[in-house]
C-alpha cells in the first residue's frame, strides 16, 4: 500500500516537472529574435500627430469657416536631446506639431530644417521627454528575403508593427510630378497612412530604411529610403553650419559595410579649428566628446549646443593607435547654404504674420480684442484691427486706412497672425495675386486688390 502511494506521487511530481519545463520552452520560443528587435527599438520610435488648415475655395468669403485637417506620420529619434527625422511630406505646411512615445506621454515639437527633394525633415521634441537614441544599422549589406519589421503610427493606430520580409532593392519610385524617390528598398510588411518616417528594422533591432511611400491599389507593397544614404542627407540637415553658425572645418565621408562602419577625414581647411586641432587627412574619428562617432551624423549632433569656447574632446584613430584631439569651434557670419536644405524660416517670408504684413503688404495688424467682437457682427469670427498704414504701400495705394478691420484675404478668414502667414506663404499664392481684400470700415464690408511686393 505505501509503494503504490509513492509510486503515484512520483508519477504526479514528473508530471509536474514536466509541465514547468514544458512552460519555460514555450516562453524561449515566444521571445523570437523579432520580438527582441522591437523591444529593443521602441523607445527610439515616435508617433507625430500634425494639425494643418485646410483650403476652403468653393463659398462666398465670410460664408464659411476655415477648418482644420489631422495628419499623422513617425519619427525616429536621432539625438537623445530630442532630434527626430521623419519625410518632410509628414510636417509640410503644418500648423502645429506633438510627438506620443511608447510609455503614453505626449510633447509638443516644431520643425528644425528639411529637405524637399529627398523628402526628410528634422524635427525637435520640446520639454523634457525621457528619449532613446535608434540603433542604426547598415543598408550596404541588406539581403533580398530577410526579416524586416516597420513600427508606425499606422492609420492613427499608434506604435503598430507589421513584419515581412524585402522584395526588392534599389527601386526607383515616381509618385508624382513633384516627388520622386530613387534607390527605394521595397518590402511587403505591411505600410499603410501614418507609417511614413518610421523606421524599417532589420531582425537586430537596427533601423536599416526610413519607410517613405506604399503603392496605391496594391497589397503589400512598401518602400523605404535606404539608411545609408538618409544619413548622408540628415548629417546635412543637422549641421552645426547650417543650424548655429558654428565651424569646425571637416570634410568627411562614412564607410560602411557588415564589418565596420568608421567616418573617415577627407579634408581639412586651412587655418581652421580642425587643422589646429591637429585633424589629419585620413583620421578615422573614433569619438566626440561622450559620443562615438559611425557617421557625419553622430559628428554633427555631438557639436550641437556647444560653445565656441568649449574645448571639446575628440579620439582619432591614426596609423592604428588613437590620438586625443582638443577642438574648440568659430563663429561665422556667412550663411551655410547646404543644397536642398531649408529652414523653416526661410519659408516664412518674414516671421510672424505681424511682421509679413508690414513687410509685404505695408500694414501692422493686431487682433481684434474680444471685448470689441461687436464691431465685426455675427457674419465674422474675428479681425486684424490696422494699427499703421506705410507711405506709398499696397496697402496704402489700395485705401486701407489705419483703424480698419481685415476680416479676409482671398478666400479665407483672417483672425490670427497665423491666418496672415497662411495665406501671403500659401505655395499656389501666384495663382490668386493680387489678392482679394476684405475690411470691415463703420461697419459696412469694403474689398479691393492687393499687390503683393517682396519683402
Amino acid at each position: 500500500m505505501n509503494k503504490t502511494i509513492l509510486a503515484i506521487g512520483l508519477v504526479t511530481l514528473s508530471l509536474f516537472q514536466g509541465i514547468v519545463s514544458t512552460d519555460a520552452y514555450a516562453s524561449s520560443l515566444r521571445n523570437t529574435p523579432l520580438v527582441q528587435a522591437v523591444q529593443r527599438a521602441k523607445r527610439a520610435v515616435v508617433n507625430i500627430h500634425t494639425e494643418k488648415t485646410a483650403d476652403s475655395t468653393n463659398s462666398v468669403f465670410g460664408a464659411t469657416k476655415r477648418g482644420k485637417i489631422n495628419g499623422m506620420g513617425t519619427g525616429i529619434v536621432i539625438d537623445e536631446r530630442g532630434y527626430v527625422v521623419t519625410n518632410n511630406h509628414v510636417i509640410a505646411g503644418v500648423d502645429s506639431l506633438e510627438v506620443s512615445l511608447v510609455d503614453g506621454g505626449r510633447y509638443p515639437a516644431h520643425v528644425i530644417a528639411f529637405d524637399r527633394k529627398h523628402d526628410l525633415a528634422i524635427i525637435k521634441v520640446d520639454g523634457n521627454a525621457a528619449l532613446e537614441v535608434m540603433q542604426i544599422g547598415t543598408s550596404s549589406d541588406i539581403k533580398l528575403g530577410e526579416t524586416v519589421i516597420a513600427v508606425g503610427n499606422a492609420f492613427g493606430y499608434v506604435h503598430t508593427v507589421t513584419s515581412g520580409i524585402v522584395s526588392s532593392l534599389s527601386r526607383d519610385v515616381e509618385v508624382n510630378e513633384e516627388q520622386q524617390y530613387k534607390n527605394l528598398i521595397q518590402t511587403d510588411a505591411s505600410i499603410n497612412p501614418g507609417n511614413s518616417g518610421g523606421p524599417l528594422l532589420n531582425l537586430d533591432g537596427e533601423v536599416i530604411g526610413i519607410n517613405v511611400a506604399i503603392r496605391a491599389g496594391a497589397q503589400r507593397i512598401g518602400f523605404a529610403i535606404p539608411i545609408d544614404d538618409a544619413r548622408i542627407l540628415i548629417s546635412r540637415l543637422i549641421s552645426i553650419e547650417v543650424l548655429e553658425h558654428n565651424y569646425h572645418g571637416l570634410r568627411t565621408h562614412d564607410k560602411k559595410n557588415a564589418e565596420l562602419r568608421e567616418l573617415i577625414v577627407d579634408h581639412v581647411a586651412k587655418g581652421s579649428p580642425a587643422e589646429q586641432a591637429g585633424f589629419e587627412q585620413g583620421d578615422v574619428i573614433v569619438r566626440v566628446g561622450m559620443v562615438d562617432i559611425l557617421d557625419g551624423v553622430d559628428l554633427e549632433r555631438s557639436l550641437l549646443g556647444r560653445s565656441k569656447t568649449d574645448g571639446i574632446s575628440c579620439v582619432v584613430k591614426r596609423d592604428g593607435n588613437e590620438e586625443e584631439l582638443t577642438l574648440s569651434l568659430v563663429k561665422t557670419t556667412d550663411i551655410k547654404n547646404v543644397a536642398g536644405v531649408e529652414l523653416p524660416s526661410q519659408t516664412n517670408s518674414a516671421g510672424s504674420g505681424e511682421n509679413t504684413a508690414w513687410n509685404v503688404l505695408g500694414m501692422k495688424l493686431e487682433k481684434l480684442p474680444e471685448s470689441q467682437r461687436n464691431r465685426v457682427g455675427s457674419r465674422y469670427r474675428g479681425g486684424m484691427v490696422v494699427t499703421e498704414v506705410r507711405p506709398n504701400s499696397p496697402a496704402s495705394k489700395s485705401g486701407i486706412k489705419r483703424a480698419d478691420i481685415l476680416v479676409g484675404l482671398h478666400v479665407w478668414e483672417t483672425v490670427n497672425e497665423e491666418n496672415i502667414t497662411y495665406v501671403l506663404d500659401h505655395p499656389q499664392r501666384s495663382t490668386f495675386s493680387p489678392v482679394k481684400f476684405f475690411i470691415l470700415r463703420k461697419g459696412e464690408t469694403l474689398y479691393g486688390h492687393l499687390k503683393i511686393q517682396a519683402p
